[in-house]
């Protein structure tokens, strides 16, 4: 977990991550509409959510005059590359993406709420207007067989430790 070190670093890698989801979710429903149409309204509305959490991270960085993470077309083009790839591999691929991308964030969220909880105000309410949503996604995501188990152990690691990654680059730029 990187360490956090400001209000705006949060709102920087939070606003990043919720534009890397859009695009993930972006690139999983171009495929699964051919693939896998079951998919689609679920992914649809995941993606609903991530769009209303980028734009709350957004208009606080503007309302603060603060710059955006200069990693964004990174985080854009990363999660759509993963989104597409995940759901050419199949459905349960993508729970697991799903899966291991929200149990990373779900993780990362706990942390910023314990950093938060005395200090900012608006960004504590920020960060915890948008853990319901992600808990949700990560719950829905393993019923359906996201999880690192069998062969999806290692897909499973790889997006735990490139989410985690995106993070932690997040922090720094």
């Amino acid at each position: 977990m990187s360490e956090i070190q400001s209000f705006a670093q949060i709102l920087r890698v939070n606003h990043a991550g919720e534009l890397g989801a859009i695009s993930v979710y972006t690139g999983q429903i171009l495929i699964s509409r051919l693939l896998h149409p079951a998919c689609v309204p679920a992914l649809s509305d995941m993606l609903a959510h991530e769009r209303k959490h980028f734009r709350t991270f957004d208009e606080i960085l503007r309302a603060r005059t603060l710059r955006p993470c200069h990693a964004l077309a990174l985080w854009a083009i990363g999660g759509w590359v993963l989104g597409v790839f995940t759901a050419i591999l199949g459905q349960r691929a993508v729970w697991t993406c799903t899966a291991a991308i929200e149990s990373t964030v779900n993780a990362h969220l706990a942390h910023q709420v314990d950093f938060l909880r005395s200090s900012d105000q608006q960004v504590l309410a920020a960060v915890q207007s948008i853990q319901s949503d992600e808990a949700m996604h990560e719950e829905y995501a393993r019923e359906r067989g996201g999880n690192p188990a069998g062969p999806y152990r290692l897909l499973w690691r790889s997006i735990t430790a490139a989410t985690g990654c995106a993070i932690w680059l997040s922090t720094r730029l």
